[in-house]
């Protein structure tokens, strides 16, 4: 506690004044002067609430002393407090920051099918929102159609072994099982997606037991294959199926083409956005289909082979539209 005061004037000035010398005996002399003006002391408080909780009191003695009405003071001060936490409550100033909302559960839903093989028209859980983000269904149907023609097999899916990249509920990889493929390897980073979205469609489809599951970043399994997929690391299929927005396809195809995972009979399926320039080729791998599906891209790379077998597919097919016509 801490006072300040200015010093205090006393009411009179008294002067007396006697001759002692004097034979004759003289009453004093009172010289008074008039009262000058009384200035109430300024007085600045400082205090700190005790521990013990006497701050009120001690506050209130002090004022006394000094000629104050404690209580008239105390309430005003009240009162201007309760004044200033109704304006907070209205304004909203002064309110604590309070932490920021937890966002809601994910969930799932059913949207996708399988769309040929053994489990056609099987319905797939696919995540709510925009987490992850299935390769549209009339995109899945025409990059499986360009494949079984180029691999020789119009009606099924030539049998190998599938890396299915960024896999998120698996619909690629699934389809491929579907209609073929003897195992299928799918790398997603989300142990979310994997525990409520992945492994579920894999259970209901019965093909839990032919797939190897990886929680990895895609990243990290091209630079470290044969830590995770063995020494007998090509594959017959890839299928690269990014967020958009989250990767860069020139250094990502560069990885890939790099990859011991690319062997010479390898086919690469690639959708990608628009206005993203894919180079022709992929290693030794050639682009034998680029198709367009409004804001949707589909590239699919393979061997030479297959680039000559596709073209000679479509001139007979041309041949037997223009007989078609001719009869």
């Amino acid at each position: 506690m801490a006072v300040a005061s200015s010093p205090i004037v006393s009411p009179l000035l008294i002067n007396i004044r006697t001759n002692l010398s004097s034979s004759s005996p003289e009453l004093p002399c009172f010289s008074i002067f008039p009262k000058p003006t009384i200035r109430k002391p300024a007085v600045v408080i400082s205090f700190c609430k005790s521990r013990d909780g006497l701050a009120n009191e001690e506050k209130k003695l002090l004022l006394e002393r000094y000629g104050y009405d404690a209580n008239e003071f105390v309430s005003e001060l009240s009162t201007k407090s309760t004044r200033r936490r109704k304006e907070f409550q209205k304004t909203g100033k002064g309110k604590q920051v309070s932490p920021e909302d937890p966002k809601p559960p994910r969930t799932t839903h059913k949207l996708l099918q399988v769309l040929g093989g053994k489990a056609r028209r099987k319905k797939l859980l696919s995540a709510k929102g925009m987490d992850v983000r299935p390769m549209m269904e009339v995109v899945k149907g025409a990059a499986f159609d360009i494949l079984q023609v180029a691999g020789g097999c119009p009606a099924s899916l030539r049998p190998g072994r599938w890396l299915d990249l960024y896999s998120g509920t698996g619909s690629v990889g699934i389809e491929a099982l579907s209609r073929g493929c003897s195992e299928v390897h799918f790398v997603e980073m989300d142990p979310w997606v994997v525990s409520n979205v992945l492994r579920p469609n894999l259970e209901w489809t019965g093909f839990l037991d032919v797939s190897v599951i990886h929680t990895v970043r895609v990243e990290n399994l091209l630079e470290r294959a044969v830590q995770f997929v063995g020494k007998d690391q090509s594959f017959d299929y890839i299928s690269v199926t990014p967020p958009y927005t989250k990767v860069d396809y020139g250094v990502l195809m560069d990885q890939i083409s790099s990859s011991a995972l690319v062997g010479e009979d390898t086919f690469i399926v690639v959708e990608y956005p628009l206005r993203t320039d894919m180079l022709d080729s992929c290693g030794c791998l050639v682009k034998i289909a680029d198709r367009r599906f409004g804001r949707t891209h589909l590239a699919i790379y393979g061997p030479k082979w297959a680039l000559k077998r596709r073209k000679s597919e479509k001139s007979l097919q041309t041949v037997a539209e223009k007989i078609q016509m001719e009869g």
